[in-house]
């Protein structure tokens, strides 16, 4: 952006009426977010329901898988601030942020920190980690059993002892998964309590108020139809590994 540009969109900011809002998250990272939410809710509450939910838990597994690799591809050829380049930031870069954050709440509640449209930079790293990580322990229930009846879709390619293996990680990882949206949520919380930033409502309708969001920074368009071929896409993929697999005696799906 020249300067030129850069001072008439601080001009059309400024003349942009009380309340006024602009588009920062697309269609498809809305639908993402929520959806990724209620797979992991379900993967987790089927589990707890025991084994007679098991083939629920793995097509909640599957849900998981296709959400997370949609979103990895979408973080490259997506909308602006779905794009991994605009928001993952240099550890300089996000230890200043963290520095002024801690700073600015003693002094004045919060104000004066540098504001983002999309992901700040702590943000940003919790982005990635839950990708990460729930990416990871769907991945590898792919393989794991329940020791008891049950196997997961791709268990026909290990042997049982890596199965344990990846029965063991995928346990146990869940307890890091809880502690992280945890702290999503608390993160959430402090932004609606100290800094007045609705986060909920703006991944509901993809709008933050013009004070957060300079007019060039805001989207036009959601990319609907490439989203839902990259969706598409995926799952086929997942439906092909899984269709063509190993099939080992006595398992139930």
């Amino acid at each position: 952006m020249t300067l030129f540009e850069d001072v008439a969109a601080i001009a059309k900011q400024r003349r942009a009426p009380a309340g006024a809002e602009r588009q920062v998250w697309d269609l498809p990272v809305r639908i993402f977010h929520w959806s990724l939410v209620g797979a992991f809710v379900a993967a987790y509450v089927t589990n707890r329901l025991g084994v007679a939910y098991f083939k629920y838990h793995v097509w909640a597994g599957y849900a998981v898988i296709v959400l997370v690799a949609f979103r990895l591809v979408w973080g490259l050829i997506g909308t602006r601030h779905a794009r991994f380049w605009n928001f993952i930031r240099g550890p300089k870069e996000t230890l200043v942020y963290a520095r002024d954050l801690v700073l600015a709440k003693r002094r004045n509640g919060g104000a004066g920190v540098r504001h983002y449209a999309g992901h700040n930079p702590l943000g940003a790293i919790m982005v990635v980690a839950l990708l990460v990580g729930l990416g990871a322990q769907a991945a590898l229930g792919l393989f794991a059993n329940d020791e008891i009846m049950n196997t997961g879709p791709l268990y026909g390619y290990v042997t049982k002892e890596a199965s344990l293996l990846f029965t063991s990680i995928h346990r146990q990882l869940f307890y890091g998964l809880a502690g992280a949206v945890a702290l999503h949520v608390s993160a959430v919380i402090a932004h609606r309590v100290f800094k007045n930033e609705n986060l909920v409502r703006a991944m509901i309708t993809g709008r933050k108020p013009t004070s957060a969001v300079a007019a060039g920074e805001a989207i036009t368009s959601s990319r609907v139809w490439l989203a839902v071929l990259v969706g598409l896409g995926l799952a086929l993929a997942l439906a092909y590994v899984v269709g063509h697999a190993p099939v080992v005696d006595g398992a139930e799906f």
